[in-house]
């Protein structure tokens, strides 16, 4: 096979301007974040075309890259997968050897890694949420999806919502304790919070409530904001709406495992949950809290909108590198 020389900057600019008709904007701004270190390694070795990469100089890669950056298992995870996705693409222009993204290697993460490090990426959550918008607008999905990302609360407290705690004009939600009909929330009374909603949000769950909302009562007569024809949406359906909205073929990012839609077990009714790149509940809320904390979002705001201690909060979902951490704070000390 004859290989065609191309360079890792123009190799890139192309491979970022063939996904401008198939990926939201922010899912190409993502790639570009994650590759620009590939870039950037490659001029650091002399690399000047890609025609030389062979599988040592992959996992050389990977070595560097998990240690300039101190990754976790996970954050390693989301690089080589969408390394492994260029380097695929590279194959079908003749950039580098064929199967040759079969020799990149990612992590095994394991169920505990899952559980404690494992979010949801808030470009991956951009992306998701402006494809909502484009093709499910106001739909149930797009509204839950949209009302738990911004507000980080847990799923119990979104199947509590009644229509009657929304407050269009004060632009906020009433989250609360309400056992004996049937809508317990985690922290009972002291779970109960008011949580202030942008404009963006309450546009959305204005028009869920003019035009798609069913108009209907659970088994207690109350109306649920969350709801089917059929009453209250379930615990179920909501997590189920997780797994299904963060699966990257959903939202148009293509498949980072390399997966036939077709032939893929996660495509199923009912089975996207086995998808490697989608996301539980709590690595959903994990990613939200992050993003909230990235954001410059004080410590403090953050745990009393999200209901979590300050101790949780550092220990189970600051997923913040330490030197992230004091760059955050540098801000602060330059102004003394």
């Amino acid at each position: 096979m004859n290989l065609e020389p191309i360079d890792p900057e123009t190799a890139l600019d192309l491979y970022l301007a063939g996904k401008e008709t198939e990926a939201a904007t922010a899912t190409i701004n993502s790639h570009r974040s994650r590759l620009s270190f590939f870039v950037e390694w490659c001029d650091k070795r002399d690399i000047e075309t890609l025609n030389e990469l062979t599988g040592r100089r992959l996992h050389e890669y990977r070595l560097w890259r998990r240690n300039v950056g101190e990754l976790a298992p996970a954050s390693e995870k989301t690089q080589m997968d969408t390394l492994r996705v260029f380097v695929r693409w590279l194959e079908s222009i003749d950039g580098v050897e064929q199967d040759l993204h079969v020799k990149v290697r990612s992590p095994n993460i394991t169920a505990d890694q899952n559980t404690r490090e494992v979010m949801l990426d808030a470009d991956d959550a951009e992306s998701m949420l402006e494809y909502l918008e484009r093709y499910e607008y106001a739909s149930r999905r797009h509204v839950t999806v949209s009302l738990l990302w911004h507000t980080m609360m847990r799923i119990g407290a979104a199947h509590a919502l009644d229509v009657e705690d929304y407050d269009p004009e004060g632009q906020c939600l009433e989250i609360r304790h309400r056992p004996d009909t049937g809508t317990p929330i985690k922290n009972q009374w002291k779970g109960q919070r008011t949580i202030a909603l942008s404009g963006e949000v309450c546009l959305v769950l204005d028009d869920w409530l003019r035009d798609r909302r069913p108009d209907v009562t659970d088994d207690h007569g109350r109306r649920p904001l969350l709801a089917t024809s059929h009453g209250r949406l379930s615990k179920s359906t909501l997590r189920k709406y997780w797994y299904q909205s963060t699966r990257p073929c959903v939202y148009g990012d293509g498949c980072p495992h390399d997966r036939d839609p077709d032939e893929c077990e996660a495509t199923d009714h009912g089975t996207a949950g086995k998808c490697p790149s989608s996301v539980s509940p709590h690595a959903f809320r994990r990613g939200s809290i992050t993003r909230h904390l990235n954001s410059d979002v004080p410590e403090t705001a953050v745990g009393d909108r999200a209901n979590v201690s300050q101790d949780v909060l550092e220990q189970h979902y600051d997923q913040r590198s330490e030197r992230e951490k004091m760059e955050q704070r540098r801000q602060y000390l330059d102004n003394i």
